[in-house]
């Protein structure tokens, strides 16, 4: 069944630092994950005297933040998704090309809608010819749209009591007009005022020096679903109970992994603070769905992460485990 999804392209104006769990500055991401930017909205809807619901949902759930390729502003878009974590793979002999196989990590959304409709992909030279580096579209692309540059710097403290110390910062670009794109579901009213404000504040590490600042552009694209007994999330996901947990794993076909949200709080007198943490699936695993389903599925929970002690912090701290789930044929 094909299916309308509301999108949002966010170009970047300048650089911009992803952090991971490690902290580690010499290492940026290159996407940005839904429970972080879900969380920079709410930020922002703060600021402007919005009056945030005391369950933290916004009326809207959101994807992860995924790559797209544009040469210009009037140049179409090519929309990139990740590859699902269970997919069959064809057998190739030619250890050159099961090489450029393994390393895809992107598909575009004529391809992607291949993959969740059951397809074997890669067995025919033309569509291996069609990998460009991580990614995979019938449009050429440059494979190197993303780019990422070390730099040093050094950190000096306050009161100049303490020696300069020099550490490395990895910064991601993005050529041309690309930049990266995140689905959305539900009322886009509120959304498009906190992205007014998160543009110019902009997202990631950094930001008090330049960071992470973009221009943003709606869109639509079309998926044609299949009907599946099997999802995958394309946002972080936390399940809203053990027994919902314990039904999608229920099967030999899934796929998954997951990683420790959580990080520090970022209002101030804060920021000196870490939030709980908390596991969250990655988008692109694969999970058994309750019926055999063709529609698109919000799942998950909203979790406050606000430390249990009592640290003089007034409002919650809200982490978005509500995921956009999509049918895929797995076999």
């Amino acid at each position: 069944m094909k299916t309308k999804f509301t999108i949002y392209k966010l170009h970047f104006t300048t650089p911009l630092h992803l952090g991971d769990e490690r902290d580690d500055y010499s290492i940026s991401l290159k996407t940005f994950q839904s429970d972080a930017m879900y969380a920079a909205l709410t930020s922002c809807l703060a600021k402007l005297g919005k009056e945030i619901p005391a369950d933290g949902d916004l009326g809207f759930t959101i994807s992860s933040l995924f790559p797209f390729y544009q040469k210009d502003k009037d140049a179409n878009a090519v929309y990139f998704f990740p590859k699902l974590l269970k997919q069959k793979l064809p057998d190739l002999k030619d250890l050159s090309k099961a090489k450029a196989v393994k390393k895809v990590s992107w598909l575009d959304t004529n391809y992607f809608e291949k993959l969740i409709i059951g397809t074997v992909l890669f067995e025919n030279d033309q569509e291996i010819g069609h990998i460009q580096g991580n990614f995979v579209s019938s449009t050429v692309i440059d494979e190197n749209f993303i780019s990422s540059q070390v730099s040093p710097r050094v950190t000096v403290s306050r009161d100049y009591t303490e020696d300069a110390k020099p550490f490395y910062m990895d910064r991601v670009f993005f050529k041309d007009y690309s930049g990266l794109y995140f689905i959305v579901e539900g009322e886009t009213k509120l959304l498009e005022g906190a992205l007014n404000v998160l543009k110019d504040e902009g997202i990631g590490t950094d930001r008090n020096v330049g960071n992470g600042f973009f221009e943003f552009k709606k869109d639509e694209i079309e998926l044609d679903l299949p009907k599946s007994d099997f999802v995958t999330n394309l946002s972080m996901f936390c399940p809203e109970s053990e027994q919902q947990l314990k039904q999608m794993l229920d099967s030999d076909d899934i796929a998954y992994d997951f990683t420790k949200r959580g990080g520090w709080i970022t209002t101030n007198p804060h920021n000196s603070i870490r939030k709980n943490s908390i596991n969250m699936f990655l988008p692109a695993s694969v999970f058994k769905a309750e019926k055999n389903i063709s529609e698109i599925l919000i799942k998950g929970e909203i979790l406050d992460l606000k430390p249990k002690a009592d640290l003089g912090i007034k409002h919650p701290i809200w982490r978005n485990g509500e995921s956009i789930f999509i049918p895929v044929i797995i076999k």
